[in-house]
């Protein structure tokens, strides 16, 4: 048996993901690291293959021991991924200081560490998308789940580990095992259930002169695509740095929307609402990753299309399982 791999955030979305498809690759040798908590999240481990599940103060607390196990790789999704989340305090420990600890321990023991960034990094995109570390530095978050993401990557910068671990800054994944997300939830998931239930989906209005409703446009990355590009660098070692991890392609609300509708065979049928005053100022009107650094670390897989992408999440994930859907929500648009 080799050496273990950790995948924090285990039972999360894009961690669920990412350790079925290192069970798909006959890895099974893996510790898996999260909070279950009360609630029904444990599910999303079903069915999966590992040796342990530890919650993350516990986790952080055996590496940092005389008995520290050897690891392999570290592959860190765990953290609030809330971008309402207010207190600042709670999301400085979880977000930052926690990464910060586990990535010095990973570099000081020759541990592959892969992390998680955002694409809320970007703030409101007036400075570009662009995963630069001359760009990074300039970045401005909205809100505090961005900043603490940023602070992390700022510090891993000054600290001169970028060529040594891969940051990845995940942009509008949608996909299988996000049902546990709440509000935070994607809009495929969210619109299938407004439209099983009222045959319509309800979307903010735009508050830009410039941009019609509906037209405000996302880099929608289907969860497949994410975790193959996060295990292309678990495979590839030789690479470090921050990197972007979106397609490259901004598509607008309605295009998906309406890619729900088309999948579930139904006509788009599409209410504008009132935004909340409390979004308006730090909603996001445009997002693309830029994609150059990423194809020149050697990921050249193409991405999968929107349309495809919604397609295969409705009728194999979300269709099966119609029946046991999150409560609906007024507005999917975020």
């Amino acid at each position: 048996m080799g050496k273990p791999i950790v995948v924090t955030g285990a039972a999360g979305f894009i961690g669920r993901n990412t350790v079925a498809a290192l069970n798909a690759r006959g890895v099974d040798d893996l510790l898996l690291v999260d909070s279950l908590g009360r609630d029904e999240k444990w599910r999303n481990l079903v069915g999966l293959r590992f040796e342990d599940v530890l919650e993350p103060t516990e986790f952080l607390d055996l590496v940092t021991s005389e008995s520290a196990p050897d690891l392999d790789a570290v592959i860190h999704l765990g953290a609030c991924s809330s971008t309402t989340e207010l207190d600042a305090g709670f999301l400085l420990r979880n977000n930052y200081r926690y990464t910060r600890s586990l990535c010095q321990w990973c570099v000081k023991h020759g541990v592959r560490f892969i992390y998680a960034s955002s694409a809320a990094t970007y703030g409101d995109g007036s400075r570009g998308y662009s995963d630069d570390d001359e760009s990074t530095v300039t970045l401005e978050p909205l809100n505090m789940y961005g900043y603490s993401k940023h602070m992390f990557d700022l510090w891993a910068m000054r600290s001169g580990l970028l060529d040594q671990i891969v940051g990845l800054k995940y942009f509008n994944v949608f996909g299988a095992y996000e049902d546990h997300k709440g509000d935070m939830r994607s809009v495929v998931n969210k619109a299938y259930g407004q439209i099983l239930e009222n045959d319509e989906v309800a979307l903010f209005k735009s508050y830009k002169p410039d941009i019609a409703d509906g037209e405000q446009k996302r880099d929608f990355i289907y969860v497949d695509d994410a975790v193959n590009v996060t295990l292309h660098f678990l495979e590839d070692r030789d690479v470090g740095g921050l990197l972007n991890c979106g397609t490259g392609v901004a598509r607008t609300w309605k295009d998906l929307v309406n890619a729900v509708f088309g999948a579930m065979d139904r006509k788009p049928n599409i209410e504008f609402i009132d935004m909340p005053e409390g979004l308006r100022a730090k909603y996001q009107y445009f997002t693309q990753a830029e994609v150059d650094k990423l194809r020149r670390a050697g990921y050249t897989t193409e991405f999968m299309s929107l349309e495809d992408g919604v397609r295969d999440y409705v009728i194999n994930y979300l269709s099966p399982r119609s029946g046991n859907l999150a409560p609906l929500e007024l507005s999917v648009a975020s």
